[in-house]
């Protein structure tokens, strides 16, 4: 395999957990976009968003996807708005290893309730805004998978392994 897999979904789907053990057993390099952004400016996406705004954040997490699509193959998890810029959408189209993780709303909340570090969801209401998310996303979402893969009610481990089966690597 010489492309790289590519996570994309909602936040709480489960991209950075799968994508970290479906790259052990792949024995594939592991990226993620924020952490790679975080790195690279050393400072949390929040401050991002913060100082920069959606918009600046958005243009760093282009920079960072087009150089991992050039890149050898790895397994990539992304962050939840990736699929909000065109050109990200084009770089995704271009691979053929796009891979929904899908997730019920009421599971993203559940999982992430408790995480301070999501600036998206420093808000009144983060279920409404999920929902909102999820209504504008989730269409996106489809559209430029190859294979989706739905983590509401199954482990990590049964996950990893639907990929590979569906990727045909097993």
């Amino acid at each position: 395999m010489n492309s790289p897999i590519i996570l994309i979904g909602p936040m709480g789907a489960g991209k950075s957990s799968i994508g970290k053990r479906l790259a052990k057993r792949l024995a594939l390099p592991y990226r993620d976009t924020d952490q790679l952004i975080e790195e690279r400016t050393g400072v949390p996406i929040s401050t991002i968003f913060d100082l920069e705004t959606e918009k600046g954040f958005r243009q760093r997490e282009n920079k960072i996807l087009a150089e991992l699509c050039d890149a050898a193959a790895a397994v990539i998890a992304t962050g939840g708005g990736i699929v909000m810029l065109e050109e990200n959408q084009t770089l995704l189209s271009a691979n053929k290893y796009v891979i929904y993780l899908q997730a019920s709303v009421n599971s993203q909340f559940q999982r992430t309730r408790n995480d301070k570090k999501r600036p998206l969801l420093q808000t009144e209401d983060p279920l409404a805004r999920l929902q909102q998310l999820a209504d504008h996303r989730n269409p996106i979402y489809q559209r430029l998978a190859n294979i989706t893969i739905n983590t509401d009610q199954q482990s990590m481990m049964c996950s990893v392994d639907q990929i590979i089966q569906e990727l045909g690597l097993d």
